[in-house]
């Protein structure tokens, strides 16, 4: 398995991942589990009058691409829309492509162009020693910023390491 590599300046560590995770719909089963099955040992905490869950998503990003080609099939445009959400992403391309004005304009037929697609969450998780720290996931890499403990780093290496998508 690739080794986690400590960045220079704040303590932050990552790694590339060998081949892109495949879909949305993989990638938000890895966001899930991790943040449901909470593998990182994280503890739920009370701040500002709030109680907090171990591991909460701070920022989910669906990147939906799309072509637009004429008769001769020659791309003729291109469109992308960015959603919060696997939900929104799944209706969003539904209604890009059904989207006849935005085709009309393009002039040209649509297409969902999905390994061009770019998915990413950050997910903020408290250790229990308390610890803030940060996980970020995208479909090309994995990384952990903002901790002191470096047993943060090697427990967030050893999940990766346990999730087939992530090597």
């Amino acid at each position: 398995m690739p080794q986690f590599r400590q960045k220079p300046g704040t303590k932050s560590a990552g790694r590339a991942i060998k081949k892109p995770v495949p879909d949305a719909e993989s990638f938000d089963a890895i966001v899930q589990s991790l943040r449901l099955k909470n593998p990182l040992g994280c503890t739920s905490y009370m701040k500002g009058r709030k109680n907090h869950q171990p591991i909460e998503i701070l920022r989910e990003m669906y990147t939906a691409k799309f072509g637009y080609y004429g008769e001769d099939k020659k791309q003729v445009g291109t469109g992308s829309e960015v959603y919060n959400s696997l939900e929104g992403y799944q209706t969003g391309i539904a209604a890009m492509i059904s989207n006849m004005a935005n085709i009309a304009s393009h002039r040209g037929k649509v297409r969902h162009i999905p390994t061009a697609e770019r998915f990413s969450a950050i997910l903020k998780c408290h250790a229990s020693n308390g610890e803030l720290f940060f996980v970020s996931i995208s479909r090309k890499q994995v990384s952990v910023a903002s901790y002191t403990d470096d047993a943060i780093r090697k427990r967030v290496e050893a999940w990766a390491d346990s999730v087939p998508a992530l090597a």
